[in-house]
C-alpha cells in the first residue's frame, strides 16, 4: 500500500469510527432529510464530506473537490469535474443506511482531465479497502487482486428495476431473464464493484452513472481485469455525469455477451 493509500485509508477510517458506525441503526428522525423520491441525505453524509473535504484539501492543497452533497446544493460544482479533483461519496447506500441495512460505504476518486486515475472503496463493516491506480493493478487492503466470475451458469446479473421504464423493464424479461440469473443490486456502488471482481456477481448495468458512485469502482474493476465501459463501448468519464447507461462485467467476455443482448434489435 502506497503512502497516498494509508494516507486515504486513514482519513476514511477515522471517518467511519467518529461519524458513521456510531450511528448506524441510532439516527434520529430529524437526521435524515430527503433530497428527492428515494433520495435520502442523512447528518452522516454531511458529517463526512465536509471533513474529507476540508482532509483531501489540506492533503493536495489546490485540487478541487467534487462531493456528492456539495452538487446537491449547488449543481456548478460539477463544472470542476473537467480538470483535476477529488471526488466524494461521504456516505455510499445511504438509503440502506438510513434503514438500519447493510451494506454502506464510502468512496473518494482522484480524477484529472474527465478521467479517474485513483479510487478508493471503503466498507467499515468489513474493514475492506478497495483501491486502484491507473495503471497499476487493483487491490483490497494492499493486496493486488484479479477479477474472478462466479463459474456459475447462466451467469449472476445484478439488475435494479428500481429506476427503469416499462419499456425497459420488458426489456430486462425478454432478452436478460431468460440468460442469465437475475439477482437485486445492494443499493451501494461500494459494494457492487468489489461483487464484480470478488466471484458473487458477473455483470450489472447501471441506468444512473454518477461521478460519485462510479468513478473509483469503474477504474478498480477495469484494473482488475474486468470490464466497465458505456453501453456503446466507450470508457466511462466523470465529466459525462449525465450521460446514462454503464455496464460493469467480471471479465470483458461476459461483457460484451452482455451488451450483445441488451442492444440486439435494439
Amino acid at each position: 500500500m502506497t503512502a497516498l493509500d494509508a494516507e486515504i485509508r486513514d482519513l476514511l477510517l477515522f471517518a467511519a469510527q467518529r461519524s458513521m458506525l456510531p450511528r448506524f441503526r441510532a439516527l434520529a428522525d430529524d437526521e435524515i432529510e430527503m433530497k428527492g423520491k428515494d433520495d435520502p441525505v442523512t447528518v452522516v453524509d454531511r458529517e463526512i464530506e465536509s471533513f474529507l473535504t476540508e482532509a483531501l484539501t489540506k492533503l493536495a492543497p489546490g485540487v478541487a473537490v467534487v462531493g456528492e452533497e456539495a452538487v446537491a446544493d449547488d449543481a456548478s460544482v460539477l463544472d470542476q469535474l473537467t480538470g483535476q479533483c477529488w471526488i466524494i461519496d461521504p456516505l455510499d447506500g445511504t438509503a440502506n443506511f438510513t434503514e438500519g441495512k447493510q451494506p454502506f460505504g464510502i468512496i473518494v476518486a482522484l480524477a484529472d482531465a474527465g478521467k479517474a486515475v485513483a479510487g478508493w472503496l471503503y466498507d467499515p463493516i468489513r474493514d475492506r479497502l478497495c483501491h486502484a491506480k491507473v495503471g497499476e493493478g487493483a487491490f483490497v487492503n494492499g493486496e493486488r487482486i484479479a477479477a474472478r466470475t462466479t463459474g456459475q451458469q447462466p451467469p449472476v446479473t445484478a439488475v435494479s428495476r428500481m429506476f427503469l421504464t416499462e419499456e425497459q423493464a420488458a426489456m430486462v424479461d425478454a432478452k436478460l431473464a431468460p440468460h442469465y440469473t437475475l439477482v437485486d443490486i445492494p443499493r451501494c456502488a461500494a459494494e457492487q464493484y468489489p461483487r464484480l471482481a470478488l466471484g458473487e456477481n458477473d455483470v450489472s448495468s447501471f441506468k444512473r452513472t454518477y461521478p460519485w458512485d462510479h468513478a473509483a469502482g469503474v477504474l478498480w474493476l477495469n484494473e482488475a481485469g474486468g470490464k466497465a465501459a458505456r453501453l456503446d463501448g466507450s470508457e466511462y468519464r466523470v465529466d459525462e455525469h449525465g450521460k446514462p447507461g454503464l455496464v460493469g462485467a467480471s471479465s470483458p467476455a461476459i461483457w460484451d455477451a452482455f451488451v450483445g443482448r441488451v442492444l440486439a434489435e435494439r
